[in-house]
């Protein structure tokens, strides 16, 4: 899962120009020199809206800053920039070990990409004292130093939204006051909100999270979401050591509004599978249900059925798997989905198909039957929201291991071990 970043067609592009732009603007002594201070600077929130890749189904958050000392300059601090270069890019964002960085952007060039993508743009100009944006604005050079701009990316807690957000926070003479939202929601539900048009986006997301992403969480946490932020931002009020409140942003500009036509574009130039999961998962039921039929009419089991079953619901597992034990992305360790979905139908492979053409009974399937049965009984008491697919295939996997034992009653009676 990807929250905040580029394209990837303008990915190096982007990241070259940004770090040009930095390196020239601290080696002219731009707002991060220390003996100059810019008292017309302003600082804005900036929401993007969301586009149609992957990628892009978040929004994206950035922290624009304008200022004339020494000279004029306007950009775009933006926490949500990788490179999938990286070397062992995709090992690490499996394991929740992903580095994003901090670059800023010039304004004209961040624009352009939202431009081309049709999202909107909403800007949300801070009500900062000069101080404070002053002391805001050095500390955001200051992290795009190379020594600093690296961060460890975490989709729910540590992405482009959550590191603009704290910025503020921490550099206002007080603490931001929120205003209190209802209904509460979870992480799961909030993911929907923007998944519910991609199917299999959700759905991809559904296998990968677990019951703690089914647990209500706290306004603060909501903030992960760029147009949350925004949202909360808007009522937000600063309250003073001293007492007194002021809002938190002064004035909202829209500076891009959406354009549907260019978001269609988008949308019609990306490849999509027409079948929902749910379907599909139905259908794999079906086609199992007229195989089991055919099997039990002619007493005969079908063992590449067998094979492909297995091997399916075994890859498909060492990735449920892995994540469970390995990975450190949040929600992702408590997932009930691993009773189904695991390694070891890839284990007992070979074994239960010999079984099956010699028509013996294996015990994979016995056991199979009770564990799938257990976790049939047993989900509407588990406090998660599973997804589209499991259902279905542990139909499906339980009436091949009850085909299985149905075919085998008798000869499976011969002391067989496989």
């Amino acid at each position: 899962m990807k929250l905040c970043t580029f394209a990837p067609p303008m990915k190096r592009i982007l990241i070259i120009y940004a770090m040009l732009v930095a390196a020239c603007m601290m080696l002219f002594g731009l707002p991060a020199s220390a003996e100059v201070v810019d008292s017309t600077v302003t600082v804005s929130l900036v929401t993007c809206s969301p586009g149609q890749e992957t990628y892009e189904l978040y929004g994206h958050t950035g922290l624009r800053v304008r200022g004339s000392v020494p000279r004029p300059y306007d950009v775009v601090f933006n926490y949500g920039v990788f490179d999938f270069s990286t070397s062992h890019f995709a090992w690490r964002f499996a394991l929740g070990e992903t580095d994003y960085m901090v670059l800023p952007v010039d304004f004209g060039l961040f624009m352009e990409e939202y431009r081309q993508r049709g999202s909107s743009v909403t800007e949300q100009v801070l009500n900062l004292q000069p101080y404070e944006a002053d002391t805001l604005v050095r500390d955001l050079w200051a992290n795009c130093l190379p020594q600093n701009r690296v961060y460890r990316y975490n989709f729910f807690t540590n992405n482009c939204t959550t590191k603009s957000r704290d910025m503020i926070e921490t550099h206002v003479d007080g603490a931001v006051v929120y205003p209190v939202r209802r209904p509460r929601y979870t992480y799961r539900q909030m993911v929907h909100q923007y998944t519910r048009l991609h199917p299999w986006a959700q759905e991809g997301n559904d296998l990968l999270l677990g019951a703690e992403a089914d647990t209500l969480i706290g306004q603060h946490e909501e903030m992960f979401l760029p147009e949350y932020l925004m949202r909360y931002a808007d009522s937000a009020m600063i309250c003073s050591v001293r007492g007194a409140f002021r809002p938190l942003v002064k004035e909202t500009n829209e500076l891009l509004a959406a354009n549907v036509q260019a978001q269609q574009r988008e949308a019609d130039s990306l490849s999509s599978f027409s079948v929902s999961p749910r379907a599909l998962g139905w259908i794999v039921v079906a086609l199992s249900l007229l195989v089991n039929v055919w099997e039990l009419r002619r007493r005969k089991l079908c063992w590449p059925v067998d094979a492909l079953t297995l091997a399916l619901q075994g890859i498909m597992g060492i990735v449920i798997t892995f994540m469970v034990l390995f990975s450190t992305h949040p929600t992702v360790g408590s997932n009930w989905q691993v009773w189904v979905l695991n390694p070891l139908p890839l284990v007992f492979l070979w074994w239960v198909v010999q079984a099956d053409r010699r028509m013996l009974r294996h015990q994979y399937h016995t056991v199979a039957c009770v564990l799938l049965g257990i976790f049939l009984i047993g989900m509407p008491l588990l406090h998660q929201s599973f997804s589209a697919l499991i259902l279905p295939l542990t139909v499906a996997f339980l009436l091949r291991s009850i085909v299985h034992l149905i075919l085998t009653r008798h000869g499976s009676l011969r002391n067989h071990k496989s």
